[in-house]
C-alpha cells in the first residue's frame, strides 16, 4: 500500500514505532544536512536497540510505501517529496515563538528605511524573512496609486514611447506606450506639458477623472494628436478599472538560494523559478494559494505548479486589510530542505504583523 493512496491517519497505522522513528530520523538528518543516512549511522541514533541489518529492512519497507529513497546504490536514504509531506503533516511540530523572537520580527519589519513607510516597511518584512529562513523572502501587495510628481514622454520608434512616471516619494514607473500615426516629438512635450500643469497632487485616477471634466480645455489646448497621447498613456498607466490594483512582487535574498547548488541544471531551475516569479500570473497564483486556506500553508516541490520544474518550496501566509479582505502574502522560498518548524510560525506572525501596520502605516 503507497502512502499516495492512503491519508496520513491511514498511512500513520502502516507504520510502527521503529519504522516512524527511523523515518523521523532520516527526514530531520536531511532537513539539518542534506545528506543521505545510512543504516549503519541510523543503528547508532535510534533509542531502541537495532541491527544495522534490521534498520535496512525497515528502510526497504519504507522505500516501498514511496517514503524515502536511494540516490545511488550503497548510499544511505533520503526522503521523498512525498516522504517530506507526510513528515509535515503528521510528524512535525510547530511550536510558538518567543517574546525576543517576536520582539525581534516586530523590530526589523518597523526599521526606518525612508521614502514611503508602507513600501519601506514590505521591504524589511521581505529582508527579515530571508534572513531568518536563509531562503528568499517574499511579499505581494496591493499597489497603491501614487500622487503624481512629474510625467516625460521619451520616443523609442515611430509609434512607441517610453512614458516614465514619477511619484511623490520619487518612485519612478515606466511603461511603453503605442503612439498614434505621425506624431511628433513637439507634441510629445506638449502633452507631457499640459499633463504636468494639471497633475500637481493627485493620483493617476484622479487625473483622469480631471481630464474628462477638462475635456473643452484639453480640445482647446491641444490638437488630435496629443489628446489621443494623453488619453492612451492614462490608459494604460491606470490599468483596466475592472481588473484592480496591479500587483507588486518583493523579493529579498535571492542569493540565499544559490547555496549549496550542484550545477548547471540547478541553475537553470533556479532561473526557471525567478523568470515565474516576474509574471503577473505567478503573482495571482501566489495570493490564490494564501487564500485557499486559512493560516500558514506549505507547499513542497511539485505540489505547486510555478514550483514543479525548480523543485523549491513555498511557505506562504495571506494579509488582509481594514474590512478583512486578503490584499497580499508574505513567505518564504527554498529548497525543499527548509526547516519548516521554525519558518512556520515566522512567517505565520510576519503576516499577522504586516496586516497591523498596513492598517496603520509607520
Amino acid at each position: 500500500m503507497g502512502i499516495r493512496s492512503t491519508s496520513v491517519s491511514d498511512a500513520v497505522a502502516v507504520l510502527d514505532e521503529r519504522s516512524r522513528e527511523i523515518f523521523r530520523r532520516i527526514v530531520e538528518g536531511y532537513l539539518e544536512s542534506g545528506e543521505p543516512l545510512g543504516s549503519r549511522n541510523l543503528s547508532r541514533l535510534l533509542p531502541m536497540s537495532l541491527s544495522p541489518a534490521s534498520v535496512r529492512n525497515v528502510m526497504s519497507d519504507l522505500e516501498e510505501l514511496g517514503l524515502i529513497y536511494s540516490p545511488h546504490v550503497s548510499a544511505g536514504r533520503l526522503p521523498t517529496q512525498i516522504g517530506l509531506r507526510f513528515f509535515v503533516d503528521a510528524f512535525m511540530q510547530i511550536g510558538d515563538l518567543s517574546a525576543e523572537e517576536r520582539a525581534n520580527i516586530d523590530r526589523q519589519v518597523r526599521a526606518e528605511s525612508g521614502g514611503n513607510p508602507v513600501e519601506s516597511m514590505m521591504n524589511e518584512a521581505s529582508r527579515m524573512l530571508s534572513g531568518i529562513s536563509r531562503g528568499a523572502g517574499l511579499v505581494i501587495t496591493s499597489k497603491s496609486d501614487p500622487v503624481l510628481k512629474h510625467v516625460e514622454f521619451i520616443r523609442l520608434e515611430p509609434t512607441k514611447a517610453l512614458a516614465v512616471l514619477v511619484g511623490d516619494h520619487d518612485q519612478v514607473e515606466n511603461r511603453i506606450i503605442e503612439l498614434p500615426a505621425g506624431v511628433t516629438s513637439s507634441q510629445l512635450t506638449e502633452a507631457a506639458n499640459f499633463l504636468n500643469a494639471h497633475m500637481s497632487g493627485q493620483t493617476l485616477p484622479e487625473l483622469r477623472k480631471q481630464l474628462s471634466l477638462l475635456k473643452d480645455d484639453v480640445r482647446h489646448e491641444l490638437d488630435a494628436l496629443s489628446r489621443d497621447l494623453v488619453e492612451r498613456g492614462i490608459a494604460v498607466w491606470a490599468g483596466s478599472p475592472d481588473e484592480g490594483k496591479p500587483a507588486q512582487l518583493i523579493i529579498r535574498g535571492r542569493a540565499n538560494l544559490l547555496e549549496g547548488l550542484g550545477g548547471a541544471e540547478d541553475l537553470d531551475r533556479l532561473r526557471m523559478l525567478f523568470d515565474d516569479l516576474e509574471k503577473k500570473d505567478s503573482l495571482i497564483e501566489i495570493l490564490n494559494l494564501a487564500e485557499s486556506g486559512s493560516g500558514v500553508r506549505i507547499f513542497i516541490g511539485s505540489e505547486n505548479k510555478l514550483f514543479s520544474l525548480s523543485g523549491s518550496s513555498l511557505i506562504v501566509a495571506p494579509y488582509r486589510d481594514d474590512d478583512d479582505r486578503i490584499v497580499g502574502a508574505v513567505g518564504v522560498i527554498g529548497p525543499t530542505r527548509l526547516n519548516y518548524s521554525r519558518i512556520v510560525p515566522m512567517v505565520d506572525y510576519t503576516a499577522q504583523l504586516v496586516s497591523r501596520l498596513s492598517r496603520n502605516p509607520l
